[in-house]
């Protein structure tokens, strides 16, 4: 009996344990639940409504973004027909009936443009000059237009280029048989000649402004509250076509204050209804787009979505007092298990004073801090151990069936599953000798550059950084599989690292760029473009920041181990066009090779070695055979023909080291004279803003010392002389041909008064800006 009542009370006991938690569980789970349907309660009809204020102002950002989209598209195709040949020839011709080619090719141009899914109705190429005037129906004589005084006044307009909205009868009044769609048409006009200064011309091209709302239908579910208005608040588009042309007013909305920012939200009573307005401003023609909403419609949900939400409470309430009860029945189970398995650890005295959680808790937090102990002495040599073999991965002595699951070991998981383009980036310090360092300091310096590297970009898109031979090195990865993307993002971020490196320690650092891998098992080749990058500092001088590809042709790195790093040196000094240091080192090389002791055939080996190495060099920067070797036999068959060490090295240099060379060098201007006509062509477009060397060298993505000198080299003058001159050109054009202020064209050439640009002025040219004016009015030349 005694027994039986023991085996009772401990029953009881366990089954009191379980209802408290029954009892918790049944509390905790509801306590969600409660404060959901609370929350639902207390949502005000203004919060719904911020978030449908905030849906509306995605909603006409979209539209926003895909009318400009199609507008964007008409001004580029109409760019294409103003700048065509034919067009500028037509503007110097008075075009008649007996024209028929010039006009023919006119329409071609046109219906060309139209073929496009602009919407374009129709477009009108008018000649002030020549009185001439081509559109869809024809080719008319401009003054005998009815419009032409209204079409003419467009000219007047301050913009080269603007987007209008006029009445459609000023553009089809010649078509009686044919019916207007539209009451107005949104032109955009382009002033021709598009060169110089006089302009007699227009170009015009007319969308339907209805056609704008089946746009909007085709982007939103619900279009009935969207209007567009121009600069002078005329209604562009709307649900009713009667209203477009007139005033925002005319629709109901007399509150146009607001409508002064940029973009915002705010109420307003539109036909004595209480309304939401959301509107946004374009930066392409100043258009706004507005939302209008009624308050009543935004109530109403709010009244459902109340009551949804309180059915929907009630249901998740009944859901969880269910799952809580079936829970805490089935926790008990693996808790009892748990216990009965560290029964014995555990006395007597221990079961009496402590429940069940307890006692499993003190020996799991024995068995943690087991654990930690053990893992804090294994991450202390865990990073030792990563950097020793991720130089050894760069250095290619790892297998590649082996690195990737060396690489997942060290806690790269994320990095082998996501990335799919990767480049290695390799940083070395240049020289300290007169910076504010010794060379004492260059392990220090490595080591805070180091730092500063893992400090700027993020973990997840790169391996730890490693030091290799004073150099820096890690590898950069990023799920875009699209080498050119992924170029830029490298370059920005290189950018990025090279400028917080200089403003922190003052010192210049260059960074070389492998070229874009798809596969981890390339890290060893990307790590020598890398390196092989850095090498063209001889050359474009400190802080640079090179890219592979700009000195391989795009082509990847071909690990060449014969025969020596005499035969890289010479590659080198060849794809760098330097004549001498060539004709040393392969004198050098050759010195070499026959220094060896081999028989006469076994020189045949290193020879043919070299010249193959060459010509795979050849090969890989895109040079044909018959370039250095026309019309001749085997080159490989020349060589093994020939028997003294000066014969064969005077081979070499003529037959295919020095025509290499001159093939470099002459690769070498081309690219410098490409790069100096970028450089023109932006001064020629700037030069009225504060351009700098620096600004055009971010532009050309090249370092500025870099464009520097082979801008001189190119032009004999440095850049600053070089837009000094062209803003005095421009000054001189401006003082002949038109009648712009003094204190404007200062201004203009970016000036800080009209005083200093006057004595400038005086300086180069003899004269006042205002006598050289005079003078040329007079027909006289500026000095006499």
């Amino acid at each position: 009996m005694i027994l039986r009542i023991d085996k009772v009370l401990n029953t009881m006991r366990s089954l009191s344990f379980l209802s408290k938690m029954t009892i918790f569980s049944f509390l905790l789970s509801t306590l969600p639940v409660i404060f959901i349907g609370a929350f639902a309660f207390v949502t005000s009809s203004s919060e719904i409504q911020k978030n449908v204020n905030e849906g509306k102002m995605q909603l006409i950002t979209q539209i926003n973004s895909n009318v400009e989209q199609k507008l964007t598209t008409v001004n580029h195709t109409l760019n294409q027909v103003i700048n065509s040949t034919v067009l500028k020839k037509a503007m110097e011709m008075p075009l008649s009936v007996t024209d028929f080619m010039m006009y023919d090719d006119l329409r071609s141009e046109i219906r060309y443009m139209q073929s496009f899914d602009t919407r374009l109705e129709d477009v009108l190429l008018i000649n002030a000059k020549q009185d001439w005037m081509i559109k869809n129906s024809g080719l008319y004589r401009f003054d005998n237009y009815p419009f032409a005084d209204k079409l003419i006044s467009l000219m007047n307009t301050p913009d080269n280029t603007i987007w209008t909205l006029n009445p459609s009868e000023w553009f089809y009044t010649e078509e009686n048989a044919r019916s207007v769609s539209c009451e107005y048409s949104i032109s955009l006009v382009k002033k021709l000649p598009t060169t110089g200064l006089d302009k007699y011309g227009l170009a015009l091209a007319n969308i339907p402004a209805c056609s704008l709302q089946d746009m909007i239908q085709s982007d939103s579910e619900h279009p009935d509250d969207i209007v567009i208005i121009d600069e002078q608040q005329r209604i562009v588009m709307n649900r009713d076509p009667g209203l477009i042309g007139k005033s925002i007013t005319a629709a109901g909305l007399t509150d146009l204050k607001a409508l002064e920012e940029a973009s915002g939200q705010f109420r307003a009573s539109i036909h004595d209804k209480p309304y939401s307005v959301t509107f946004l401003r374009s930066n392409l023609n100043n258009w706004t787009y507005l939302s209008l909403t009624s308050i009543d419609s935004l109530t109403k949900e709010s009244s459902k979505i109340g009551t949804y939400t309180i059915y929907i409470c009630a249901l998740m309430l009944l859901l969880a007092l269910v799952l809580a009860w079936l829970v805490s029945r089935k926790m008990y189970s693996p808790i009892q298990l748990l216990l009965n398995q560290i029964g014995g650890l555990v006395s007597g005295n221990q079961k009496r004073k402590a429940n069940e959680f307890q006692m499993i808790s003190e020996h799991v937090h024995t068995l943690f801090q087991s654990k930690s102990q053990l893992e804090k002495e294994v991450h202390q040599h865990i990073g030792q151990v990563r950097t020793f073999f991720l130089i050894k991965a760069f250095q290619g002595h790892i297998k590649s069936a082996e690195l990737v699951e060396k690489l997942a070991q060290f806690g790269y998981t994320e990095h082998i599953a996501s990335w799919k383009t990767m480049s290695v980036i390799t940083i070395q310090i240049d020289a300290i000798d007169h910076t504010r360092y010794e060379k004492k300091d260059m392990e220090l310096l490595l080591f805070a550059v180091h730092n500063m590297l893992e400090e700027l970009i993020p973990s997840e898109q790169r391996l730890a950084p490693i030091l290799i031979d004073q150099t820096i090195v890690t590898m950069i990865g990023s799920a875009d599989s699209v080498d050119s993307d992924f170029r830029t993002m490298v370059y920005s971020l290189t950018e990025q690292v090279q400028q917080h490196i200089y403003n922190f320690l003052k010192l210049h650092i260059s960074i070389g760029i492998s070229l874009p891998i798809h596969s981890f098992t390339q890290m060893a080749l990307a790590y020598k473009e890398g390196l092989e990058a850095l090498k063209h500092r001889i050359k474009l001088g400190e802080g640079i920041i090179i890219q592979y590809e700009n000195i391989n042709s795009g082509k990847h790195y071909l690990n060449l181990n014969y025969p020596k790093p005499l035969e890289n040196e010479l590659i080198d000094s060849i794809k760098l066009a330097e004549k001498d240091k060539s004709r040393e080192l392969l004198k050098q090389l050759l010195h070499a090779v026959f220094a060896a002791p081999l028989s006469p055939q076994e020189y045949q080996i290193p020879l043919a070695r070299l010249l193959n190495n060459l010509l795979m060099m050849m090969q890989e920067s895109g040079i044909a055979l018959n370039q250095i070797h026309p019309n001749k036999g085997s080159l490989f068959e020349e060589v093994l023909g020939l028997h003294t060490t000066a014969e064969i090295e005077d081979w070499f240099w003529t037959e295919v080291v020095h025509p290499l060379i001159q093939i470099y060098r002459d690769r070498q201007d081309a690219q410098y004279h490409n790069i100096s006509e970028k450089i023109i062509d932006l001064v020629q477009h700037y030069y009225d803003t504060d351009l700098t060397l620096e600004e055009c060298a971010s532009r050309l993505h090249y370092n500025a010392n870099y464009l520097s000198s082979i801008f001189r080299k190119e032009t004999n003058c440095s850049f600053s002389d070089y837009l000094s001159n062209y803003r005095f050109n421009m000054a001189k054009k401006w003082l002949s041909e038109t009648d712009m202020p003094i204190k404007d064209i200062s201004s203009k050439l970016r000036y800080n008064n009209s005083q200093n640009f006057i004595r400038s002025f005086r300086k180069q040219e003899g004269l006042t800006p205002g006598q050289y004016r005079d003078k040329q009015k007079e027909g006289l030349p500026p000095n006499s």
